[in-house]
């Protein structure tokens, strides 16, 4: 029987149009740089900040990298290779920061060590000191930033390495351990190796984020490619400028995909025992589990608990004034751009993992690599490679409606909600399309057979066979998309309509202005909203948590 009718041209056409969607910030940014010339923006910042841009973003990337890398796999061992007090409630828990935005994260932190803030109110009283008799570090600083940026980004490199300790490393260690090597030596010698390419994967995941930060090192003054690429969009006036910028910045990205590349296709490691899951877990006791506890506890105490006990109290004291009305229009905006941008993210990654499964061949490939590049772009980058195109349709079609009407209607797209759901669903659908790749594969293709022996089509077949099936990813991939949305901060800058203010950009705001504790109500919001998938992640770590020995 032939299946040649039922491949319908129209999904592989969607991939295709998905793919060029996402592909077209690129190339607008990559086509007005080499179109614009370079102007005396340009020279103007390449003789003054450009230096300080690549000094601290290499100096940030490196301290991210770091702090991420120590705190992920120190926990990540602790919790997978022994056994001490409140480990399996530590095993899900080290995920929660999370739900913390780096921006948030930094504006509470800022009012809890600030001159006036409790801690050095509380010194200042215990010990009898005033401005001059004591030194405190600023956290305002770019090695704060990085420090901010590692504490809640950490939990990435923390699953990663988290896995493939548990289904890697069991065999191994019992071998090592047989041949005299200490638990440190084994954990040296065998299991880091064989996890490297997951702990560079994580540290990557981590390093993008970063690059694609704009409120956190904006608020603490860190001259990065980002501030570089707003500044230059709103303050100078310069688009030409901004995708310059932009163009730079994307060579880091770049940059940090090889590097993950790299630690992958180099030296490989492989378990090739039989017991990949049964190696119990050493029991600690005394000191030693002391140790344990405090190592799990201080990530999970500063990512989270901490800073959110302060955003709470704050929001309880002194939170915003204008709550009321006003926070549930923010409330609504914020909602309406991230659930938008949700429902079109899995409707599109539907069809894309669809037609991937029924399309096999190199467009579709293609189309799902493309697809992939839009996490990879930082919001500002994607901001500015979207403002370009929207912005000359806009003139256009004013010009064409003048001509006709003699009436000039202004821009119609520049500034529009459109303009910055496309945005957002450029920089995130890739977490839809892999959300969707996951549950299509756990899908076995008899079904498509047995449907298209009864003579069902591929629309068919997805309506009335694999929808069904995939209800649960498709909730997952929703849900992850509403959540970034709702913490995107330089794209929403960028491209909100006029007085369309959300939760994230009324927090930016207000912490810019120093108004901390009115910022703490919209940003307890923020990571409200961002608990609810970390939960359903905590569930399924917990579900699945354990080597030989778990409970």
């Amino acid at each position: 029987m032939s299946v040649a009718p039922n491949r319908r041209p129209w999904l592989l056409w969607t991939a295709v149009l998905a793919a060029l969607l996402v592909a077209a910030p690129l190339v607008s940014v990559g086509t007005h740089v080499f179109s614009g010339g370079t102007g005396e923006t340009w020279r103007h910042l390449a003789s003054t900040v450009l230096g300080d841009y690549v000094a601290s973003t290499l100096w940030l990337c490196a301290g991210v990298g770091l702090g991420v890398a120590a705190l992920g796999v120190g926990s990540a061992w602790l919790v997978t290779r022994y056994e001490f007090p409140g480990r399996a409630e530590f095993e899900w828990a080290l995920v929660l920061p999370l739900a913390m935005p780096s921006y948030v994260i930094a504006y509470v932190y800022t009012d809890f060590l600030q001159y006036i803030g409790p801690v050095q109110t509380a010194l200042r009283a215990a010990f009898g000191w005033r401005k001059a008799d004591y030194w405190f570090p600023d956290v305002r600083t770019l090695g704060g930033a990085a420090l901010m940026f590692a504490l809640v980004l950490y939990p990435y490199v923390y699953m990663l390495a988290r896995t493939a300790f548990i289904e890697r490393a069991g065999g191994m260690i019992e071998v090592g351990r047989s041949l005299g090597l200490s638990p440190f030596r084994a954990f040296l010698r065998l299991s880091l190796p064989m996890a490297r390419p997951a702990i560079a994967g994580g540290v990557a995941l981590a390093l993008m984020e970063t690059l694609a930060d704009y409120g956190t090192v904006s608020y603490f003054a860190v001259q990065t490619f980002t501030t570089g690429i707003y500044r230059a969009w709103f303050s100078l006036g310069d688009r030409v400028a901004a995708a310059q910028l932009a163009l730079v910045l994307l060579a880091f990205v770049v940059a940090v995909l090889t590097f993950e590349r790299v630690s992958r296709g180099g030296r490989r490691y492989h378990d090739t025992t039989l017991r990949r899951l049964g190696s119990p877990r050493a029991p600690l006791s005394g000191v030693k589990a002391a140790a344990a506890v405090i190592g799990c506890v201080i990530p999970l105490v500063a990512g989270f608990l901490l800073p959110a006990g302060l955003l709470l109290r704050m929001a309880l004291t002194d939170g915003d004034a204008q709550f009321g009305e006003r926070f549930f229009v923010l409330a609504r905006n914020s909602m309406l751009v991230a659930g938008t941008t949700a429902l079109l993210a899995v409707a599109l990654a539907l069809l894309i993992g669809y037609a991937a499964r029924v399309h096999r061949g190199r467009v579709t490939r293609w189309a799902h690599r493309v697809v992939g590049l839009g996490y990879a772009l930082p919001g500002s980058v994607i901001a500015v490679g979207v403002l370009i195109p929207v912005t000359r349709l806009d003139h256009a079609l004013a010009a064409l409606i003048g001509e006709l009407t003699g009436h000039t209607p202004g821009l119609l797209f520049t500034g529009s909600i459109a303009a910055l759901v496309y945005a957002c669903l450029v920089r995130y659908l890739t977490a839809a399309v892999q959300a969707i790749d996951e549950g299509l594969g756990r899908i076995t293709p008899n079904m498509d057979h047995a449907a298209r022996s009864l003579g069902l089509s591929a629309g068919q077949t997805l309506r009335r066979v694999h929808l069904p099936m995939l209800r649960g990813s498709a909730l997952t991939a929703g849900l992850l998309v509403f959540i970034d949305v709702m913490k995107e901060l330089p794209a929403t800058l960028v491209m909100r309509p006029f007085n369309f203010d959300t939760l994230a950009t009324q927090t930016y705001t207000l912490a810019s202005d120093e108004r901390l504790t009115e910022a703490s109500t919209a940003a307890l919001a923020i990571v409200g909203v961002g608990l609810v998938p970390m939960v359903l992640l905590c569930r399924s770590i917990a579900k699945g948590r354990g080597i030989g020995g778990a409970p």
